[in-house]
């Protein structure tokens, strides 16, 4: 268990970063463009001024085709447009850019094969090969973008939506200012509002090295530190410290840069090759990068297993202060079971506790608090409120067949273990229950010296031959 949380944890912190797609952005962020674009033409190569020719509409305003080379400034906005052609279309106030577009501003450099900036809008629609840069080094690639600018009067929040499958290449820097390795995100569209908001959806994956989130859409919030993965969602972890987390709806809640709690709703499951942990919900408390805590609860009930133990109740509250497993409570109608020691007990049957509640105690003194290899040993289980228990001894006897067995009832059954082994039951309130010794085995009648015992059972009927047979005198 405490294996299982351990990798978990570390595997959900790492995804935390990835998960707030605007989280990249510099705190000081260089100011938007303002004001409609007014454009000013000029060659892009000083030394051969592009061809030009303009055609004058009933409108009064003209269609404009420049070639070879072309640069068009806002200089209020401070942006600038670059293709290798461009044609100006007054009446609709558009601008289309052919060939080798280059776009800037403060905020967002942009390349594609073609574009179009629609001046009334100011939007540009770029197709064919775009590759988008943000002031922090972060990119977007894919076959087609809609870029949104801040204008006034038009819109506050910039805003783009790229589909066709692009993927976003998150650059990230530590405390220290070094990059990290860096995380993707593909999806079939991707949106992002302003400096924060990021929606992803249709078949989304968030990767980095050590971790791969999925689900059929995403929702991100840097200015919140928020994330949720929708729809068929799954965070595994890679490498030898592996673990898969899904369920109907997972959220993730941060604070400065590192999760603080991780929320699977509906059909929850977290499994390892340690243990299973599933519920309708299970919620994961986490403090500096390490895992607190974890509740699972639900109509279905909350069940964690690993081979050797088995816990169910209607709640489970999993306490492993600075990621070690010390407690785990199961909160009504609880019962565990575990299995003996094959070694010493030849059985197919668990041992098992019940009761309104069970406590569970584990002993993790003797473990670092970074070695996660091996699970800690219970050192005890108490159960309270019509408790009962039933639990296998091995027999001193060891011609006996099967083990000893324990049986008690009470208001309070605590069981206490020494190396994984039943040591001692105690039962505390109208203590009842029983104690079988294993049957021996019976002789072996076949053997020299022996007599044959078995019985003849007389005859039925009402005869006088049968009655005589019964000893009955007739």
């Amino acid at each position: 268990m405490r294996r299982t949380r351990a990798c978990w944890a570390a595997a959900v912190a790492a995804l935390v970063a990835p998960a707030a797609l605007a989280a990249q952005q510099p705190a000081t962020q260089p100011p938007a463009p303002a004001g409609q674009c007014q454009l000013i033409y000029s060659a892009r190569d000083s030394s051969s001024p592009p061809r030009m020719s303009a055609m004058k509409q009933p409108s009064g305003e003209f269609n404009t085709f420049l070639g070879g080379g072309v640069i068009a400034r806002c200089p209020a906005q401070n942006m600038t447009l670059i293709s290798d052609s461009a044609e100006d279309y007054g009446d609709q106030k558009l601008l289309h850019l052919i060939g080798h577009v280059h776009y800037v501003e403060p905020r967002l450099t942009l390349d594609s094969e073609l574009a179009d900036y629609y001046q009334n809008d100011e939007h540009l629609v770029a197709d064919g090969k775009v590759h988008a840069v943000l002031s922090s080094g972060t990119t977007l690639d894919g076959p087609h973008a809609d870029y949104y600018r801040v204008a006034p009067t038009i819109r506050t929040q910039a805003r783009m939506v790229a589909t066709g499958r692009p993927t976003i290449t998150i650059i990230e820097h530590d405390s220290t200012g070094k990059p990290a390795p860096p995380a993707t995100v593909v999806a079939n569209t991707v949106t992002m509002m302003g400096d924060s908001l990021t929606y992803a959806s249709n078949n989304v994956i968030i990767t980095r090295p050590d971790v791969v989130a999925t689900g059929d859409s995403a929702a991100m919030n840097s200015g919140t530190e928020y994330a949720r993965l929708m729809r068929h969602p799954t965070i595994k972890a890679r490498g030898d410290r592996s673990f898969t987390l899904t369920g109907d709806l997972i959220d993730l809640y941060g604070r400065n840069h590192t999760i603080e709690r991780v929320i699977s709703r509906g059909t929850a499951k977290s499994v390892s090759k340690d243990a299973t942990l599933t519920g309708d919900t299970l919620d994961f408390a986490m403090s500096e990068g390490r895992l607190q805590r974890v509740h699972a609860w639900g109509k279905s009930r909350a069940h964690a297993f690993n081979p050797t133990y088995d816990m169910t109740a209607d709640s489970l509250d999993v306490r492993m202060p600075d990621q070690r497993l010390r407690e785990i409570h199961a909160l009504r109608d609880a019962y565990a079971q575990s299995v003996p020691d094959t070694t010493k007990i030849h059985t197919s049957e668990h041992d098992w506790l019940r009761g309104d509640t069970i406590f569970a105690y584990f002993d993790s003194s003797a473990k670092a608090v970074n070695d996660t290899s091996s699970q800690p040993a219970i050192e005890r289980l108490i159960s309270f409120g019509h408790a009962r228990s039933y639990y296998q001894i091995a027999s001193k006897d060891t011609t006996a067949i099967g083990p000893a067995v324990n049986y008690v009832r009470g208001d309070r059954i605590q069981v206490a273990f020494v190396n994984r082994e039943v040591q001692t039951v105690t039962v505390k309130g109208q203590a009842t229950g029983l104690y079988l010794d294993p049957a021996k085995p019976p002789a072996d009648s076949t053997k020299k010296g022996k007599t044959d015992t078995t019985a003849v059972k007389p005859p039925n009927g009402t005869g006088r031959a049968a009655k005589r047979a019964r000893g009955v005198t007739p």
